[in-house]
């Protein structure tokens, strides 16, 4: 997982704690440089960050001046913050991230726009012969109703028949991505071009920095049960990690938007006429039948 030099790094930098004048967050602390497992071969773990659950309050504090004098606590502001959707005293705090994930799991990350990373360059440096190989309870077949999902979990000869596949495919690939860089001691193909022969389960590794406000609306997206498990895992170990940076923050966050839910108009209006004692259908509701289906999910 980590290779013996960042291992080194990790104690070095650990060994030697730092006085400092900065708001500290005694639970980020604790997680500072220390690699936490995700996947097979893959990592999350914390370099740096700024801020804690005071910095937000301190921001909210100087833009709304005499208005927060009735919040009577940081916990009892911060909540008002998240339930009425004030975002930029969240950006008030920061974290940088060294993650380390298949290829295909980075694809689907860096969708996330509002962060800053630098990865791993396999134009410069030759990348581990590691990859992400499921375990044989996250092989599913593909979903009959969702384009875009799991569906059964495949069994007995069909599952060692696709993971045999992930495993030869993946030790081919890396093979010849060898072959092609070296040749008998003579120059190989330039590493800008041999890359383009491994799969998309190779590991990458980044540094990603975030601010806390963009960081929950990412963990809002990937850590929800509806997210490709690659991804959530990656974003419930992220989780686990915040939830001690900032504690009041994360339980806000974990109440109204990881457990709460938004409602449209329309779903206003009909959750009154129920509350009223009339039966609504979705014909009467004046939704679609997709909006009505995930209407009755939230509602029951």
């Amino acid at each position: 997982m980590l290779t013996p030099e960042q291992q080194a790094e990790i104690d070095a930098e650990r060994a030697e704690p730092r006085q400092t004048l900065r708001a500290v967050s005694p639970g980020m602390e604790r997680h500072l440089y220390t690699a936490h497992p995700v996947l097979d071969h893959g990592f999350v773990r914390v370099i740096d960050y700024m801020g804690d659950d005071n910095a937000i309050t301190q921001a909210a504090r100087v833009s709304y001046g005499k208005g927060t004098k009735a919040v009577s606590n940081d916990e009892g502001l911060i909540r008002y913050l998240m339930r009425h959707w004030h975002s930029t005293p969240f950006e008030m705090c920061e974290v940088k991230f060294h993650v380390k994930l298949p290829v295909f799991v980075a694809r689907q990350w860096i969708r996330h726009r509002t962060a800053n990373v630098n990865e791993y360059s396999a134009r410069y440096s030759i990348l581990d012969r590691e990859f992400y190989i499921p375990e044989p309870d996250a092989l599913n077949a593909q979903s009959t109703v969702n384009n875009q999902g799991r569906g059964a979990t495949l069994q007995g000869e069909e599952a060692a028949r696709v993971l045999e596949i992930l495993k030869a495919d993946s030790t081919r690939s890396y093979d010849h991505y060898e072959e092609m860089l070296s040749q008998d001691g003579k120059d190989g193909l330039a590493r800008e071009l041999a890359r383009m022969n491994l799969p998309a389960n190779v590991y990458t590794q980044w540094y990603w920095k975030v601010d806390l406000h963009n960081l929950f609306h990412f963990l809002r997206l990937r850590a929800d049960s509806h997210a490709q498990y690659e991804i959530r895992v990656y974003a419930e170990e992220m989780c686990r990690l915040v939830k001690d940076w900032v504690p009041f923050a994360y339980a806000a966050f974990e109440d109204y938007r990881m457990g709460g839910a938004n409602l449209s108009g329309k779903g206003v209006e009909c959750v009154r006429r129920m509350l009223k004692g009339e039966e609504v259908t979705q014909e009467t509701s004046g939704m679609s039948k997709g909006e009505w289906r995930e209407f009755m999910e939230v509602v029951g």
